[in-house]
């Protein structure tokens, strides 16, 4: 709502709206001796007063306190003895060609709370300095431009009101003789009824000797308030609350405007114009008759049913801030993913002030990302068109994203065991999805070598049913996914080394069949001779081929036929050792 201190933010703009049976009054006062344009002062009042006074049913809803004057922005001042920050100040340029350029300011605080403690009192305001400003630029005392001045708003409910729209517009902008005129448009307003609509300014330096080429018109029409503020001087140093014409240097003004501004209207035009004064405008507010709704929507909790592909959604659809009924059958409509998935409409009339809540649910399972975007829109027909006037037309809609939750904790399965006597072995990790719920076997899956790239969808398994570890046992993780639910499964890859079966005959007679002996894992292989005499030793890349490699039969010669005992040790994890005998024939 805004700005940061020391922005320029010259343009006049929307600050703050009331919907409802509202009004505002405005007091305040100038830190000016008498007017500076006849008078010789080049310095400021320590303080000055002005009296609130509301009626009791004019119950206080906000409080906006502004101040101004020459120089720099002066962010620490006092009301009624109380430090008052300023949580915005603007500033503008006065290009002076004899003095260069002399700046101006604004400052804006918040006093709700301060006001509601204190209610109808007098008001001292007090702690401003622009001695600085005047003391070091002698432009301003010599242009006499030198002023400040303060102003109190008061926004009030009253229940004997008729439905109005209060707007508050606020911002600093400077006509003067370099720059005689300017125009603000005023946006986001909405005329049901012109009967009593009214405007306020507050704009600083004004002289009631000075009203040369001087207006202020609203849609081309020229505002008066005679003989207050007539339509030749409106910036005359005067209140049109408490008809003062003593609030030198500044104006604190209201003006009726019903003839000038129509029922339907959503935007006004106003206009300043001067040939020989400095004006500064401050704020603007406009106090129209408006009876329209204000739909807006929030969702308040969802549940996402992963079984089922269903996201139940709750939501309330409220008439807040509005000055009228929201209507029964009011449109709503449901975005997945910018897809129109469901429609609804509001079941009864809702009160101005009041809500009403709805549920609604969505099967998602078409969806492929691993997040959902919502969004929820009422005064929707379904085509982004409404069929309800409101007050604000831009609030009308409220999305989430729901990303990718699990279904549950991680589960494991049964590991995939292989038989082979090789290290390097080839599963197929396909063969696991027989053991997945049943519900899911048809989700999305991916193998990963590591939990942390299934989490992030990273780096799968490329070829499934012909993975090769690099050394067993390893983990395998499954996700299985349908979109915006998942489930990540863990399993092991065990190799068991098959037993090795050693024939019982061997036969070296070079007809190719049972010519060696066999052994398909690495191994060393011990033969022994009837009497325990070891006659081979092997291993994979030296079979037994039915010859003595050890002893004194140590000779390219076959053995004699006989039984011929051995010993195998399996060189492996399994630190298996085989013991067994064989029969040698040709």
């Amino acid at each position: 709502m805004f700005g940061t201190l020391g922005s320029i933010a010259q343009t006049i703009s929307q600050f703050e709206q009331f919907n409802g049976r509202f009004d505002y009054t405005a007091i305040g006062n100038t830190l000016n001796e008498g007017e500076n344009n006849v008078n010789s002062f080049c310095d400021i009042l320590d303080s000055s007063t002005a009296e609130l006074l509301l009626l009791n049913s004019q119950v206080i809803t906000k409080a906006y306190l502004y101040w101004a004057g020459s120089g720099a922005a002066d962010t620490e001042v006092y009301l009624n003895g109380n430090n008052i920050t300023a949580e915005l100040d603007y500033s503008v340029i006065y290009p002076s060609s004899l003095y260069g350029d002399l700046p101006y300011f604004s400052c804006f605080s918040d006093v709700t709370t301060l006001v509601q403690s204190i209610g109808n009192d007098s008001y001292v305001f007090s702690g401003i300095d622009i001695s600085d400003a005047l003391a070091n630029n002698p432009g301003y005392c010599a242009n006499r431009t030198n002023f400040a001045g303060w102003s109190l708003y008061v926004v009030y409910e009253d229940q004997s009101l008729p439905l109005n729209q209060l707007s508050v517009f606020q911002g600093l902008e400077i006509i003067n003789t370099a720059q005689t005129s300017i125009t603000i448009d005023l946006e986001n307003i909405n005329v049901w009824d012109n009967i009593g609509a009214k405007i306020g300014f507050l704009t600083w330096e004004g002289d009631a000797n000075l009203s040369i080429n001087e207006t202020l018109t609203i849609n081309n029409n020229i505002l008066s308030n005679p003989p207050l503020n007539p339509s030749t001087n409106a910036f005359n140093g005067t209140n049109s609350f408490t008809t003062s014409s003593t609030f030198y240097n500044g104006d604190l003004d209201v003006y009726n405007i019903q003839n000038f501004i129509n029922i339907g209207d959503e935007s006004a035009q106003i206009a300043l114009t001067t040939g020989a004064d400095l004006i500064i405008i401050n704020n603007i507010v406009t106090v129209l008759n408006s009876q329209l709704p204000d739909a807006s929507i929030n969702i308040s909790t969802y549940e996402v049913d992963c079984e089922t592909s269903e996201i139940r959604l709750d939501y309330i659809v409220s008439n807040n801030n509005s000055t009228d009924v929201l209507p029964i059958g009011t449109p709503i409509a449901i975005y997945l993913d910018g897809n129109l998935v469901g429609q609804s409409t509001t079941a009864l009339d809702i009160p101005i002030g009041g809500q009403e809540s709805q549920t609604i649910t969505l099967n998602f399972s078409p969806i492929p990302s691993d997040s959902i975007f919502i969004e929820v829109v009422v005064d929707d027909s379904g085509s982004g068109v409404g069929i309800v006037n409101e007050i604000v037309e831009t609030n009308n809609s409220t999305a989430i994203t729901i990303e990718a939750m699990a279904l549950e904790s991680e589960i494991m399965l049964t590991p995939l065991n292989t038989c082979d006597q090789l290290e390097q072995v080839v599963f197929n990790l396909n063969s696991q999805f027989d053991l997945l719920d049943p519900e899911i076997s048809d989700w999305q899956t991916y193998f990963y070598e590591n939990e942390s790239d299934a989490l992030m969808q990273i780096n799968p398994i490329e070829f499934p049913h012909v993975y090769t570890p690099l050394s067993t046992p390893a983990s395998i993780y499954l996700r299985a996914s349908n979109g915006i639910c998942y489930q990540i499964y863990n399993f092991e890859l065990l190799n068991n080394f098959c037993p090795i079966e050693i024939s019982e005959g061997l036969s070296p007679n070079g007809d190719g069949f049972n010519d060696i002996l066999q052994i398909d894992a690495p191994h060393i292989i011990k033969i022994f001779n009837r009497f325990g005499k070891l006659i081979f030793q092997g291993d994979n890349n030296t079979p037994w081929n039915g010859t003595a490699n050890r002893g004194t039969h140590k000779s390219n010669v076959l053995l004699p036929i006989g039984t011929y005992f051995y010993i195998i040790d399996l060189q492996d994890s399994s630190g298996q050792i085989l013991r067994g005998w064989i029969y040698l024939n040709y």
